[in-house]
């Protein structure tokens, strides 16, 4: 057994505290902004993501978000949002969405714990996991048809199902 797994032992721990210690575990920054809600930054192979982990108990879910910087030409919205719609299309688990006033792209999931449910931590390194996947798989595409004129389908193109090594 793991030192990480013998941190969570005990029932009933809040979601929130295991992304603590998961963070504390990957040496990743984070700050806890509350009791019900922890940010972070994920350095990855595009750039840096910024996720925000939080509790509610009204609907007892954990809700994340991954976001980055996105500011795209207005003339080329609607192309952006011809990719989000397959991107998203692709993605099982979250789905991108653009916030304009914010000049931000995030990923979004919900992890519904119903019932008294408890999440453990590995729920919540793939719920990080996935996001962080989807958003360095799906960013070329973003960048290339906002700042390169591409169409959604040739942005897509180099979306790959599964990115093997590195260059």
């Amino acid at each position: 057994m793991s030192s990480i797994e013998q941190d969570f032992l005990t029932e009933d721990i809040h979601p929130i505290d295991i992304v603590e210690t998961l963070a504390e575990h990957h040496e990743w920054d984070f700050d806890r902004v509350a009791d019900d809600q922890i940010a972070m930054a994920i350095e990855a192979s595009w750039r840096t993501y910024s996720l925000t982990l939080a509790w509610s108990g009204y609907d007892e879910s954990l809700r994340m978000i991954c976001a980055f910087d996105m500011d795209p030409p207005t003339d080329r919205l609607p192309d952006l949002y011809a990719t989000m719609e397959r991107a998203n299309d692709k993605c099982w688990a979250g789905a991108f969405t653009l916030w304009p006033e914010q000049k931000l792209m995030a990923y979004r999931y919900g992890l519904i714990l119903s019932g008294g449910a408890n999440a453990s931590p590995e729920q919540i390194t793939a719920m990080v996991g996935t996001a962080v996947r989807n958003c360095e798989r799906f960013f070329p595409a973003f960048q290339l048809v906002c700042w390169g004129g591409e169409t959604p389908e040739v942005g897509l193109e180099i979306a790959m199902t599964e990115a093997y090594g590195r260059a």
